[in-house]
């Protein structure tokens, strides 16, 4: 018997890639993952993404030139869950030691490490995750820095190795990758899984569910949201099959595969995109581990196992488990391995075979749906499905044709396909949709042939493999005849057997690693910039989406976008839109002469001295890592005079304390330099009573200067030029701004009045800044974020000072973000940050409420916004962290309401 051989791919990969020591980190967050024993199918958490995300990693961690890959989940320590699950690190074994690297470290290897977030002693859902995914960043953030740190010592030279790529698994951890790939400037990758608008057209077209009571039950809106998000941030998005492109994330605003190839097309030619992207996407299927797999000798009847008695081994106990079900055993089995979930379509399955009595007659059938004790303790979905399929075996007096066990082990798995393949069996995988299909490239490596729906990436395997039928999985009928064609006919069974062994090498994880390694390296690579090494990679490419053009030499380049928000190609209110700014591009017009003078008062006068401080000041700037505490005051207040009042009440209440030790503050607001300067003044203070003030919503930052006598503004402050590089990704810049310029002209001309200007005053490089007259006409924030993702232009969008401002700032920047770099940058220490907001804000003001920060929430303060979250995709409820221990509420507004909730957080002393 010979083992499936996966070594070639390993041995192909590059001498060049060989002598590289990169530093990988993917996060897979939701179930329960551990390297061995897998719990798979304990719930609708714990499936088969574990299983990839671990295997990933793992071989990962053994190909050459990785030095070492982290896998990042959550810490469970539950009393309904194993010990094992609260462990902080684990190390994944490698599997085949033959194909280990050469030189191992201290550190090399591949890891799960457990990051605390959420509820400490409770095992949570998905769906409830959602408020704690900043606290998982900045818990990230702090593992990822320190071992960069650890790895530079080690491999490094002394300077941080920093990971070449972020990847994050399915939406809740595309969400997290994307914060922690723009707090390092680090590129991105993201692998769906399943995708959540595909899910809720599914559920709508069910009918049984409003799309309120969807979006209450599975957080739908969320999720979509970080999905849209992933596009915005991501490199490269890698998909298993073609199908999960065309039909899937084309319902997304970001994505366009017309588009995709449009850009691509410009991209090669040389020619501008003007400031729009589109992440690449890539088909890579699945990798798996053949190392344990040894298929059955002969045509499968088992005769390639009858040898002398002696070398006899006995049949594994889960056999017997199924075949006690049987009257028949030694007949045909049809194998089906899935939750019992509706999607899966397993009571169709049932019908089938219970309705075509030559199937019956031929075949036995055996479902393997996960683990139960019992159904009543099942979740109800699940519960109802396994009682639908009790009950048609019931209808249809299956007993004796069809084993469903109730307990299986995680290793049982592979002897449970071994026993179909013994007795000349056929594996099916009918579900509605199948993203991928997984099993059925199980059930190939152990020389099983295959029945699957024809929808999803079933087609993509059968291409490959040639090793089974397609089928419609609505159509009853087509799926009991194509199992029994299988079936009874022994030279189509063979030959789809044969197909399936001789291809199967195509979905091993050294041959997926290649090519997703190859992928990886030869994006641009990025890292915070301020330690940037100039040794790029040899074979490193443009920032932009450029594959292979083979399919789209003649599609005109002509781009139609709307300005109305419409996804579609006919639009003419943007027709020739990149033309005409080619045209433009030749010269500088007038309106770019007004972008260069666009905040000729402040930007430019400031970066007068920026040489000078940022060489001079790093004294100040480390004074981060001195305070016990810092006090950040990002209160969207409804008056200006109130903003100065709190910034008083606050700097006194945590001030008086002298025992409490250095307390630092820092500004967080909407607010422009200048405009900060001049409330500064109003209110008697000074710009060095704050260590750091964080401007235009995040889009620039600034310190107090030590002197303004080199500014020809005469204010006291120093840029951050490391930030505006740092928060460059995918910044439209000019592309940008013109698109904004024609949608407020028209949006203007429709309301019939100028209801939105530009505010030069307020506006930055890396902030186009609008004047909103009355707020009450301009559309909610959702509807730009979906105007700006339709055209390929990757931007945040925030209302603020009530509605009446529009701030536009690079996609990963926010007041939030500016924090986590303050802390990679100058080692600003989170968990002693306090947070000061009101109770409602601006519209990133969710983005200020969670994390390892402590967060303040002032009582009767922001009211006035939240008329800005009336209309949101999803309510604020679904973000918010009621539960968390960081997070207080004060009575009111009085200097002595404000220290009761420092001392109710430890900061200060009673």
């Amino acid at each position: 018997m010979k083992r499936i051989n996966s070594t070639d791919a390993v041995e192909n990969w590059t001498s060049q890639q060989k002598e590289q020591k990169f530093y990988m980190v993917l996060i897979s967050l939701h179930g329960l993952i551990r390297g061995e024993n897998m719990e798979l199918g304990r719930d609708s958490d714990t499936g088969g993404q574990v299983k990839y995300v671990v295997e990933l990693a793992r071989a990962l961690g053994s190909m050459p030139g990785v030095y070492r890959v982290d896998l990042l989940t959550r810490q469970v320590a539950a009393p309904d869950v194993d010990w094992s699950y609260g462990e902080p690190t684990e190390m994944l074994n490698p599997l085949n030691t033959e194909n280990s690297k050469e030189e191992l470290g201290e550190s090399s290897g591949a890891y799960i490490v457990r990051i605390p977030f959420g509820p400490r002693d409770k095992y949570a859902p998905k769906e409830l995750l959602w408020p704690h995914i900043p606290e998982f960043v900045d818990g990230a953030l702090t593992h990822i820095i320190q071992m960069s740190k650890a790895l530079g010592e080690q491999i490094g030279g002394g300077q941080p190795v920093w990971p070449v790529a972020i990847h994050g698994h399915y939406a809740d951890a595309g969400d997290s990758a994307a914060l922690l790939s723009g707090a390092l400037n680090v590129p991105m990758v993201f692998t769906g899984h399943s995708l959540g608008r595909d899910k809720l057209e599914q559920l709508l077209k069910q009918g049984r569910q409003s799309r309120e009571e969807i979006n209450t039950t599975y957080k739908i809106m969320r999720r979509i949201e970080a999905e849209e998000l992933t596009l915005d941030a991501s490199e490269i998005v890698i998909t298993s099959t073609r199908q999960e492109i065309e039909s899937q994330w084309r319902l997304y605003d970001g994505f366009d595969p017309i588009l995709e190839r449009k850009l691509r097309a410009r991209i090669k030619r040389g020619v501008s995109c003007h400031g729009r992207f589109m992440p690449r996407m890539v088909v890579i299927p699945p990798g798996m581990e053949f190392h344990h797999i040894i298929p059955l000798d002969g045509d499968g009847d088992g005769e390639g196992e009858r040898h002398d008695d002696s070398s006899i081994s006995p049949d594994p106990p889960i056999w017997s488990e199924i075949m006690r079900f049987f009257t028949n055993p030694r007949k045909p089995m049809i194998l089906a391995l899935a939750r019992a979930d509706p999607k899966k379509n397993i009571t169709t399955l049932v019908k089938a075979f219970g309705e075509c009595r030559p199937l019956r007659e031929l075949a036995n059938l055996t479902l393997i749906m996960g683990n139960r004790d019992d159904i009543d303790e099942m979740p109800s979905t699940n519960a109802s499905v396994l009682l639908s399929i009790l009950k048609l075996i019931d209808r249809y007096d299956l007993y004796g044709h069809v084993a469903y066990p109730k307990h299986h082990k995680q290793s049982d798995v592979p002897d449970i396909y071994r026993l179909a393949a013994k007795t000349k069996g056929v594996f099916i995988n009918p579900a509605f949709i199948e993203p991928f299909g997984l099993t059925l490239i199980e059930a190939a490596a152990h020389g099983l042939p295959i029945v699957a729906t024809q929808n999803g990436g079933p087609v993509d395997i059968h291409r490959v493999l040639d090793n089974g039928l397609l089928v419609d999985p609505h159509d009853q009928r087509s799926i009991a005849d194509a199992l029994l064609k299988l079936v009874s006919d022994k030279q189509l069974w063979a030959r789809c057997r044969q197909n399936g062994l001789k291809n199967i090498h195509l979905f091993s994880w050294p041959e997926h690693c290649k090519t997703y390694l190859t992928r990886i390296t030869s994006c641009k690579p990025r890292q915070p910039q301020w330690q940037r090494n100039d040794a790029d990679f040899d074979n490193s490419e443009p920032d932009s989406p450029n594959d292979s053009l083979r399919d789209i030499q003649d599609i005109s380049l002509n781009l139609k976008l709307s300005l109305d928000g419409d996804k579609t190609e006919g639009s003419a209110a943007l027709d020739n839109a990149l033309e005409a700014e080619d045209c433009a591009a030749g010269g500088k017009t007038k309106e770019q002469n007004a972008v260069l003078t666009l905040s000729k008062g402040v930007c430019q006068k400031a970066g007068a001295t920026e040489k000078a401080d940022n060489s001079s000041g790093a004294g100040k700037f480390l004074a981060f890592r001195k305070r016990k505490y810092v006090c950040v005051i990002a209160v969207d207040c409804d008056t200006t005079s109130e903003f100065t009042e709190i910034i008083e009440k606050v700097t006194e209440a945590a001030g008086k304390d002298r025992d409490a030790g250095p307390i630092g503050f820092i500004l967080s607001t909407a607010l422009g330099i200048s405009e900060i300067h001049s409330l500064l003044i109003s209110g008697g203070l000074s710009p060095s009573q704050f260590d750091a003030f964080i401007c235009n919503s995040g889009g620039e930052l600034y310190y107090p200067s030590s002197s303004s006598e080199d500014s020809p503004s005469g204010l006291p402050f120093v840029v951050d030029i490391d930030y505006r590089s740092h928060i460059e990704y995918r910044w439209g810049a000019e592309g940008l701004r013109k698109t904004l310029v024609r949608w407020v002209a028209n949006f203007n001309e429709k309301k019939g009045r100028e209801t939105v200007t530009e505010d030069v005053s307020a506006s930055t490089n890396h902030c186009y800044a609008y004047k909103v007259k009355d707020p009450e006409l301009i559309p909610p924030v959702k509807e730009l974020r979906k105007l700006m993702r339709i055209q390929a232009l990757r931007c945040h969008v925030i209302y603020s000072l009530n509605g009446t401002r529009l701030n536009v700032i690079p996609v990963l920047a926010s007041r939030s973000q500016a924090l986590r770099y303050l802390y990679v940058r100058w080692g600003l220490n989170l968990s002693t940050a306090v947070v000061f907001v009101g109770e409602s804000g601006d519209t990133d003001y969710e983005g200020l409420l969670g994390g390892l920060h402590k967060t303040v929430i002032l009582k009767g303060v922001g009211i006035g916004a939240r008329k800005l979250h009336a209309n949101r995709n999803y309510p604020l409820e679904h973000v918010f962290p009621n539960d968390s221990p960081n997070m207080a509420q004060s009575e009111g507004c009085s200097e002595n309401d404000i220290r009761a909730s420092l001392v109710k957080l430890g900061i200060l002393k009673r």
